[in-house]
């Protein structure tokens, strides 16, 4: 298959790419550069545009680009970052492939599982409501762009994933330094769930959703989500440092500001449509998690 990538040298899709290709795939990196070779391609979100002529042929689109969450204070500007990176990415790239003739079979456009807010201990899947969070606003808002892919009949899923279990970015690459320091500890209560996902369940779950025939919002996260304060546990005795420094609470929202939200609500979402669908998970708990972390 000829395959076009979005968001390829970031923490997903720099893995994700070596992964296709080494099913046999080609890779078409789609950047928003200068093309720096053949397998390369400029677009651009803000003004809408893509090289249809580079994408001719293409049969799938995993489209992952978007500005971090946790990159800066959410301030109202980076607020307004935060939702036109993926409103605008998405609408540009769903209306791009749907101009195309032959048109791509699939659309796997990231999403996120903080479509459903703060739902403390209660467990949500894909058929839950949306919350009442700006993250959640934000995901609505992200799927919704990608309505001319579907209008055009081009198959469309969201893997909402959580987060994502990796030294290389993302929370954990900022929380590993920590931990080994000794310095590691709960956040705020330690109560709230996290739905995370290890990078090789993440990689693997992307290239199930390819050749399934899913459609609409799939939960990409572990079926068995920890609290923060197991998690700090298992991370504490796979990386064999303490963990006794915890950060209260206070003091994430006032260094973090609205960002401590994130942090400190709970998430335990279930990935009841791919488990259904047969996707197995290689890391289903928290313990075999922690452990990706080593090797």
């Amino acid at each position: 298959m000829k395959i076009a990538v979005t968001g390829a040298s970031g923490l997903i899709g720099s893995a994700l790419v070596p992964a296709l290709q080494g099913d046999g795939h080609v890779v078409v990196r789609l950047v928003r550069r200068a093309p720096a070779g053949p397998d390369e391609a400029r677009w651009d979100p803000e003004s809408g545009t893509v090289d249809l002529d580079a994408l001719a042929g293409t049969d799938a689109v995993f489209h992952l680009a978007a500005a971090g969450i946790g990159d800066h204070r959410w301030t109202e500007s980076y607020k307004r970052t935060i939702l036109e990176s993926r409103t605008k990415g998405t609408r540009t790239i769903a209306e791009a492939i749907a101009g195309l003739d032959p048109k791509p079979s699939v659309l796997v456009s990231a999403s996120a599982i903080g479509f459903y807010g703060d739902t403390g201990a209660h467990f949500v899947d894909e058929s839950s409501p949306r919350g009442s969070t700006f993250a959640a606003s934000v995901v609505e808002s992200w799927e919704n762009a990608a309505q001319p892919a579907r209008d055009a009949g081009i198959r469309v899923v969201h893997p909402r994933s959580g987060i994502v279990v990796s030294r290389h970015g993302g929370a954990f690459a900022r929380l590993l330094p920590l931990f080994r320091i000794g310095l590691g500890g709960r956040l705020g209560s330690g109560r709230q769930y996290w739905s995370i996902v290890t990078m090789r369940d993440e990689i693997a779950g992307l290239r199930f959703l390819l050749g399934s025939d899913l459609s609409g919002p799939v939960n990409l996260t572990m079926p068995s989500p920890p609290t923060n304060a197991e998690l700090t546990s298992a991370l504490s005795d796979a990386l064999h440092r303490p963990a006794v420094i915890p950060a209260p609470e206070f003091a994430l929202r006032m260094v973090l500001g609205e960002l401590s939200s994130e942090i400190l609500g709970s998430i335990r979402a279930t990935p009841t449509i791919i488990e259904r669908a047969g996707f197995v998970f290689s890391d289903p708990d928290v313990r075999a998690a922690a452990a990706t972390l080593k090797e």
